[in-house]
């Protein structure tokens, strides 16, 4: 299939050239309450233990192939709908130091990224050392996220997120919200070559719905801007297997090489070692990729 030839994004010392092969991006959750069981925060646990564990973990992503690493300090699982949002300064307090840490820890081309819809915490990560934003409501929550983001130049995932929404046609809601996110980022100064799409599997897209948006993904292509895919361990694959959240690689194994075959040009995921294979496999099919270093 043919890849749309988008300008490559490049700010500070990062370039991310889209098309020649998927970016793939490794989750690390500060949280005590990660609905993939994989968050570092555990009861009593001091917060050195946690950047330590953090780096740990994040060395073996970077030594499995990640190219981002996505760093979030409050959980957004459905069962969280419904109760107060974590404070900011909580927040911070978890993602900042690790952020900090990662900066020294791991090589200058691995691009940490701060998994907040919060300005106050993604500036304090900037100022850390994360160089990109991934805002899960996709500049919808925060009236002073689309500023910050342009005043310092950096890129930014906007998220579709239905959660609470009016719900029509599952696509057309999804599509419907990029391109609110995109003209609110538009009109804040954010550059076009700066932003980058995500459909928000898991985020009121329910069961199936899920489903119906990754047969589909390949037309939110039209909205003219990359798209980022985040289907790992997602319920929606137990849904269909009928396994629990720590026994999902093979059903997140095959919604990545869909989401590649659709266009994605970046995935968000748990199981990094696993997933660079399946995308150098599905890039060698789709975008001719023809191996060596990544």
């Amino acid at each position: 299939m043919q890849i749309p030839p988008y300008t490559p994004t490049t700010w500070a010392s990062h370039t991310l050239t889209w098309g020649e092969r998927t970016f793939v991006m490794g989750i690390l959750n500060i949280t005590p309450d990660s609905f993939s069981r994989d968050g570092l925060v555990a009861l009593g646990a001091g917060a050195a233990d946690v950047v330590r564990a953090a780096v740990v973990q994040a060395l073996r992503m970077v030594e499995d192939g990640a190219d981002l690493l996505d760093i979030g300090g409050e959980s957004t699982r459905p069962a969280t709908v419904g109760e107060p949002p974590l404070r900011a300064e909580e927040e911070r307090s978890r993602v900042v130091p690790v952020i900090a840490a990662l900066a020294k820890a791991l090589p200058p081309h691995v691009i940490l990224s701060v998994d907040t819809y919060k300005a106050s915490v993604a500036a304090a990560a900037l100022d850390a050392g994360a160089a990109l934003v991934n805002d899960i409501w996709g500049l919808r929550a925060d009236p002073d996220m689309a500023a910050l983001v342009a005043e310092r130049g950096v890129p930014i995932i906007l998220m579709s997120n239905l959660r609470g929404q009016e719900r029509h046609d599952p696509l057309a809601d999804v599509t419907r919200q990029l391109a609110r996110s995109l003209e609110l980022a538009l009109g804040a100064g954010i550059g076009w070559d700066k932003t980058i799409l995500d459909p928000g599997f898991g985020f009121g897209l329910a069961g199936a719905e899920n489903l119906r948006v990754l047969a589909r993904l390949g037309e939110l292509r039209a909205l003219g801007r990359p798209l980022l895919a985040g289907t790992s361990r997602k319920s929606h694959i137990g849904l269909v297997l009928g396994t629990d959240v720590d026994d999902r690689v093979e059903g997140t194994s095959a919604t990545v090489a869909l989401a590649i075959a659709q266009g994605a040009e970046m995935v968000r995921v748990h199981d990094v070692r696993q997933m660079v294979r399946v995308a150098r496999m599905a890039d060698a099919v789709v975008r001719g990729w023809q191996g060596g270093a990544s």
